[in-house]
Parts: structure tokens; C-alpha cells; sequence
């Protein structure tokens, strides 16, 4: 009886051990799918990226219950949402119209902080606070597109 007693200890105390290394795991996990979600990029290049990262790790994770899993499966959504948010990024960028040879211009800063001058005449002052830097400005006045620096 003896030796079943600890067999049943030695079981006991190897399942606890991988229990507790498969939810701190999935609790770092947790805490970098939260973490993306609050600070992620102002692009959608930048938030897929993010976003794929989380889920291929939580993905990664959960079918593997390693590290390393999650590490490959972050790897993979995060390269896969870069693919996909830059599509949406250049899907957005074609509303503007065909880009100029050499690309869209950006705006010059102004003294007052979010503030940028159009590169184009007459060189209108706007408010881009909001807007995330690379991204495309309609200058209603000039009658061009320029992207906030």
C-alpha cells in the first residue's frame, strides 16, 4: 500500500506543477492580449499587427501549452495582421485618388503642437490632432492629400 501512496503523491504533485505552469502561461498571455488592446499603433498596419500578435499567442498557447507556442503563434498573427492592415491601409489610401510619383507629401509642423501646414498653396493651417501620423489628409483648400509626418 505504501507504494501506491506514492505514486498517487508523485501523479499529484506533477499535475498541480503543469497546472500552474500552464495558467501562468495563460495568464501572461492574458495580460499581453489586454496590453495590446489599450496601446496599440494609430495604423491599421500597426493594429492588425497587434492584434494578430494577442490572438496568435492566446491561440499559440492554447492549443500547445508552451511558451513556444506562443511565441510561434504570436508570430504568425502578427505578420498576418501587418498583411491584412496594410491592405486596409492602401484600400484606404485609394480613395484619395491615384498617389503621386512620388508619393503623397507630408504637412510641415507649425509652431502650436498637432498643428500642420499643407504643402500645398495656400498653405492652410489644420487641426490633426486626432489623426495618426502617416496617415492622409484631404486639404479641402489646396485640392490635394498629404500625410501628417
Amino acid at each position: 500500500m505504501r507504494g501506491a501512496d506514492l505514486a498517487s503523491k508523485f501523479l499529484s504533485i506533477h499535475f498541480r506543477d503543469h497546472m500552474m505552469k500552464k495558467n501562468i502561461l495563460l495568464t501572461v498571455c492574458a495580460l499581453l492580449f489586454v496590453s495590446f488592446a489599450f496601446t496599440s499603433c494609430d495604423t491599421a498596419t500597426g493594429q492588425g499587427a497587434g492584434w494578430g500578435a494577442a490572438t496568435g499567442a492566446l491561440l499559440g498557447a492554447a492549443a500547445t501549452g508552451n511558451a513556444r507556442g506562443a511565441a510561434v503563434g504570436a508570430l504568425i498573427g502578427a505578420n498576418t495582421g501587418a498583411i491584412i492592415g496594410a491592405s486596409i491601409d492602401e484600400e484606404q489610401a485609394m480613395r484619395y485618388g491615384p498617389p503621386p510619383r512620388r508619393g503623397f507629401p507630408y504637412g510641415r509642423r507649425t509652431d502650436a503642437p498637432g498643428f500642420y501646414q499643407s504643402p500645398y498653396p495656400p498653405h492652410q493651417i489644420y487641426n490633426l490632432r486626432g489623426v495618426p501620423h502617416g496617415a492622409l489628409v484631404d486639404d479641402e483648400v489646396g485640392g490635394g492629400a498629404f500625410r501628417k509626418p
